[in-house]
This record gives C-alpha cells, sequence and structure tokens, in this order.
C-alpha cells in the first residue's frame, strides 16, 4: 500500500554523489548519462566515472559483471567524481554486494526487489537475503518492484517484446532519481525522440517507464522531499559536457584545422583508447583520413607513411599496444618525422585490466625502445584538458618533427566534465617546418638553430626527392652513415632536440601555497583528486601545503628544481609503484620523495590523501 504524502519544498544541497549499478545489459551508462546530461543543462558542475567489466557480457548477475556508472554533480566546483556515495541504485543483489562499500550509513539505497531472487542471491555469494537479514539497517533502503511496476506501466504498448519490457527498467529508477533530485524529464524525452526517430513505440515505452519513476518516487514516505541543487558559478563562455577521449579526438581537429594540414589516424582497436577511433571516424568532411589497421604494428607504421607524406599523423593505443609499437616509434624518431602517439593508459601487464585504470605506461613511454631514443611526453590531466594536450601534442611534434607521446587514462578517457568551448580562431599558433623553397645545397637533415628540428619535405615535390629509413644519418647530408663518430654526435642531436622543448613549454606552477612544510606532485589523470584533498586540507587550516601537477614529463619544465627547493618535504602521489618519483630520484637526486602508490584500477580516494598528507605535516 502506497501512502500519499504532502510534498515540502526541495532541500537545497551543495553537491551529491549518485552511483547506478547492474548488470552489463541493465543500461547503467545509458542512466547515468542521462542523469549528467540533465545536471548539466541545469547548470551543475559535473564529474563522472563509468565502471564496466572486462568481459563483453559476463554471466548475467555475477558480482565481476556489474557495470556502474558514478556521477558527482553540485553548485560547487567539482574536481573528482567523489568518493562517498549519497544514492546508490541496485539493480541486482550482486550490484548491491560490490557497492555498498561506498555508501555512506545514513544515506539512501534503491534496489530492484524483483531481482532478489534465490538464483540472483546464490550468485552474488549471499547466505541471506540482505533485504530481509538486518545488514542494511544503517540505511534508507527504498524497496521498489521496479520490474514488475515496469512491465505494468507498459502492458498497453503494442510492438514490445518481454526483453524489450524488462529492459526498461533503467528508465524507471532515472525517474525516481530525477524525482528525488528535482530534475527535469525534458532532456531525457528529448534524447528518445531523436535516438528512437522512427520508432514510436520505444520513444513511447521510454517515456511511459521514465514518468512511472517519477511519480512513484513522488509518492514515497521514505522521501519525505525532494533535494535540488543549485548552478554552479563558473566562467561565462559556452559548455558542453565532454567525454576525455571525444575532447582528444577534438583537440586533434583543431590542431589540423589550425596547422593547415590533414589529418590521418592510423589505429588499431583496444580498450580503453578506442572511442577516439570512433569519434574521428565521423569527421571525414574536415578531411579525416581515419584507417582501422589489422594490428598495432600497422596502424603505427601508416601513420609514419602519413607523417613522411606530410600530415599530421596519429596513432592510439593503450599499453600493450604501445609494447608492440616500440621499434616503430624509434624508426619515428630517427627518421625525425612529426607523429602523434596517444596512450590511454589501463592497469597492466600484458592485458592486464583492460577496463581499470592505471598510471602504469610512463617508464614505457619513456624508455620503452631500443637505443638512445628520447621522444616528447606529456599527459592530459581531466576529461576537458584532453582536448588542451592533444591540441599540443600536435603543436609539439610538428614544431619540433620528432614524436610525441601523449598519456591519458582510463579514468580521464572514460570520464566527462563540462567542457568551454574554444574557437580554433583562438587556439595558439602552430608552426611547421615544411620546405616551400628549394635552397642550394638542400637537404632534408637541414636543421633550425633554435629547435633542431630538420626540414620536412613533402615527397613527391620537384627538386625535393631524398630517401629516410631507420639506418643512421649522416650528420650534413641525411644519407646513411656508419661513421662512429658521426654516430655519437647524432645521437646527442636527438636527444638535445627534446631537451630544447623546454623552452616551449610553460613552467611549472604550484597551487595553494607557493613555499612551506610539503609539497604534493601528481602527473596526468590523478590531478582531480589531489587537487581537491590538498584544498581541503588547505581549508581546514593546513596553509603550508603547496601543490605541483605535471603535464610535461619529457622534458619538464626549467623551473622544476626550483619549485622543489621551496618546500621541506616532497610526497608523489602515483596509480602505480613509483614510476614518476623513480624519474624524478634520478634527475634531481640532492631532493627527497615520499611517495604515496595505488595500483587498485581505481582512482585515489579524498580520504585516503588527506590522512596520507597529514601524516606529513
Amino acid at each position: 500500500m502506497i501512502t500519499t504524502k504532502t510534498i515540502l519544498q526541495p532541500e537545497v544541497l551543495e553537491a551529491v554523489v549518485v552511483r547506478f549499478v547492474g548488470d552489463s545489459g541493465d543500461g547503467m551508462q545509458l542512466t547515468g548519462t542521462q542523469f549528467t546530461d540533465t545536471s548539466a543543462m541545469f547548470g551543475n558542475d559535473i564529474a563522472t566515472f563509468p565502471n564496466y567489466p572486462s568481459e563483453i557480457r559476463a554471466p548475467q548477475g555475477s558480482l565481476y559483471g556489474v557495470s556502474g556508472f558514478q556521477v558527482h554533480i553540485g553548485s560547487v566546483e567539482i574536481s573528482t567524481p567523489g568518493d562517498n556515495v549519497d544514492l546508490l541504485v541496485a539493480m541486482n543483489p550482486a550490484a548491491l554486494k560490490t557497492n555498498l562499500y561506498a555508501v555512506k550509513p545514513g544515506h539512501t539505497i534503491i534496489v530492484d526487489t524483483d531481482s532478489f531472487t534465490k538464483k540472483n542471491l546464490d550468485k552474488a555469494e549471499y547466505k541471506n537475503n540482505p533485504l530481509e537479514d538486518g545488514s542494511l539497517e544503517n540505511y534508507r533502503v527504498i524497496q521498489v518492484d521496479m520490474t514488475s511496476m515496469t512491465k505494468e506501466a507498459l502492458k498497453d504498448v503494442e510492438g514490445l517484446d518481454n526483453k524489450s519490457i524488462t529492459r526498461s527498467k533503467n528508465m524507471f529508477s532515472l525517474g525516481m532519481v530525477y524525482w528525488m533530485y528535482d530534475r527535469s524529464l525534458e532532456h531525457s524525452v528529448d534524447f528518445f525522440n531523436k535516438k528512437f526517430k522512427g520508432k514510436p513505440h520505444l520513444i513511447e515505452a521510454n517515456t511511459k517507464v521514465l514518468n512511472a519513476g517519477y511519480y512513484f518516487a513522488e509518492t514515497l514516505e521514505l522521501i519525505p522531499n525532494a533535494y535540488t541543487i543549485s548552478p554552479a558559478k563558473m566562467v561565462p563562455g559556452t559548455y558542453r559536457i565532454i567525454g576525455g577521449n571525444t575532447a582528444t579526438a577534438w583537440g586533434l581537429l583543431a590542431a589540423a584545422e589550425k596547422s593547415g594540414l590533414e589529418l590521418f589516424l592510423g589505429s588499431y582497436p583496444i580498450t580503453p583508447a578506442t572511442d577516439i577511433l570512433h569519434e574521428l571516424v565521423k569527421h571525414k568532411h574536415f578531411g579525416v583520413k581515419a584507417f582501422q589497421a589489422e594490428d598495432e604494428i600497422a596502424g603505427v607504421t601508416s601513420a609514419i607513411g602519413a607523417a613522411f607524406a606530410g600530415d599530421l599523423a596519429i596513432t592510439t593505443t593503450s599499453g600493450p599496444g604501445l609494447a608492440l609499437k616500440g621499434e616503430a616509434i624509434g624508426l619515428a624518431m630517427m627518421t625525425e618525422l612529426p607523429l602523434v602517439i596517444i596512450n590511454v593508459q589501463r592497469g597492466g601487464p600484458s592485458t592486464g585490466l583492460p577496463t581499470k585504470t592505471e598510471q602504469s605506461d610512463l617508464l614505457q613511454a619513456m624508455y620503452g625502445r631500443n637505443g638512445e631514443s628520447p621522444v616528447i611526453v606529456i599527459a592530459a590531466s581531466t576529461p576537458a584538458n584532453c582536448f588542451n594536450f592533444a591540441y599540443e601534442a600536435a603543436r609539439l611534434a610538428l614544431e619540433h618533427m620528432t614524436p610525441v607521446i601523449l598519456l591519458t587514462d582510463g579514468y580521464i578517457a572514460n570520464g566527462s566534465a563540462p567542457w568551454k568551448i574554444r574557437s580554433v580562431a583562438d587556439m595558439p599558433e602552430i608552426k611547421n617546418h615544411k620546405v616551400t623553397e628549394i635552397k642550394e645545397n638542400w637537404s632534408p637533415y637541414d636543421r633550425d638553430e633554435k629547435t633542431l628540428a630538420r626540414n620536412w619535405p613533402v615527397p613527391g615535390t620537384p627538386g625535393m626527392e631524398h630517401r629516410i629509413g631507420g639506418l643512421e644519418k649522416d650528420f650534413v647530408t641525411g644519407n646513411i652513415s656508419y661513421e662512429p663518430v658521426n654516430h655519437e654526435k647524432m645521437t646527442h642531436i636527438r636527444a638535445e632536440k627534446v631537451r630544447l622543448v623546454e623552452n616551449n613549454i610553460p613552467e611549472l606552477k604550484t597551487e595553494f601555497a607557493e613555499s612551506g612544510d610539503l609539497l604534493v606532485i601528481g602527473w596526468g589523470g590523478t590531478y582531480g583528486s589531489l587537487h581537491s584533498a590538498v584544498k581541503q586540507i588547505s581549508d581546514e587550516g593546513y596553509k603550508n601545503i603547496g601543490f605541483a601537477h605535471f603535464n610535461y614529463i619529457n622534458p619538464m619544465p626549467k623551473n622544476t628544481e626550483e619549485i622543489l627547493s621551496k618546500y621541506k618535504k616532497i610526497i608523489v602521489c602515483e596509480l602505480n609503484a613509483g614510476q614518476f618519483v623513480s624519474i624524478l630520484k634520478t634527475r634531481f637526486p640532492k631532493f627527497e620523495f615520499s611517495q604515496h602508490n595505488k595500483i587498485q584500477g581505481l582512482p585515489f580516494s579524498n580520504d585516503e590523501l588527506v590522512q596520507q598528507f597529514k601524516l606529513l605535516v
């Protein structure tokens, strides 16, 4: 029996963390994305964290088949998807068991009671039904016969089979959450009309179930009133929610437009980088040439060929693919061709954790080639600035005529955040070294005095015939040379060319205290977690803590040593066993570095970082 209630005015909250979890076929990614997009339209600041199994379709109801989507929305600055969950929507027992740890005591859990059958409880390794044994008494549990109520809502809709009806229950849960947080249904209804254009029965079904969930939540005594999160104060401009992989693809498109070059992508699909290929394929009208190769080696070598031919050449991969591309990256470095290699890191080694995040490939990016093979290495740090650093990777490759490895990771590649839309006209200039006029005694290895970047003649141009390859070149002519002294000289020249990039990148900046007791150091996708933790501890009165985050790793900013010298203690935080700290120890041996590492396929939590930092001050 459902009792009606008096509707109160929504309670205003500063921020809230919601996690949707269920089987990989329950549509949790779509549900979370819809809640994210609707909240973004309302004006909230947002960070998301999709989490899904490695198996394409794990056994239904199994613990390792749970798929989830977490979203943190707020009227204040949101840097991470959040640690503790305010609302957990669990579509089956396995989803509840694997995610209960994240829910704050006293907070809300919505469960589909229809899924709590003996069979599903056994699959989740529950001895007793947690909805009946008192183990959830510290939480506000809302038990909903979600599957049954979805079927009831759709009993008059024609053209739906039983499977389609059951799969619609994710929209019931979304409707409930919309009511709880005072969200409009309008955006999702518009989405249905566009996604299912030409299929009116699916538009009707999803709309009916969404409304059913919304109005059911309105009747519940367990939810005395709705909550609302006011719009965030953001820099004026036009925003959209963007995922890291999409932002990376768009940054490359902007670089191609700005440089006046056609973009070539040679890539082999690999999780979690494949979406960059998917996105670029959509933009043939911008001159994109996307080639899905038969393997990783073909992907990178095709890109090297495109770079030789004068294109902005890209290849995308993850850790196992970067290993396979190693020799070819050495070839691009030896031939001194502009090539952008994007590595969306995941847990390793070998095939490792394909759908989990880790900063696992830094040392591979730095040193994973034979011989002396330095390349430029940079790292993005948020879903939104994947755009900036994809653009920057292209700029550095073209201006310095050498490969650039851009590191992102599964956390920021699959996550999303508000992004202020930029005009290509406002982006930094991108120069290149294409040869347009033939000079006397011309050579493809003539160099720019400031950058040591060589000429970039387009093959087939009369008077610019030349050859390049993996064998050592003569310093003057570029012809093959086995001269020992020449080989040593060329080795130093290629290394010096990368070092000189420090004159073309920004200096390292610190946040919070500019000097003091402790400097927190991070790199890449850990930015949000570290920034949030340092901000919290600073707000609590620890004013002598600074934060420095590295996006440029090889070379590092020129003022790095100066920054390090301003603090008594230094801690380096990484999602690996200590790869960046080992580089810092080698380059700056006079400093002592503490480290905090996590290798669990998960980002840092705010609480663990705050606790660690307080031990050092």
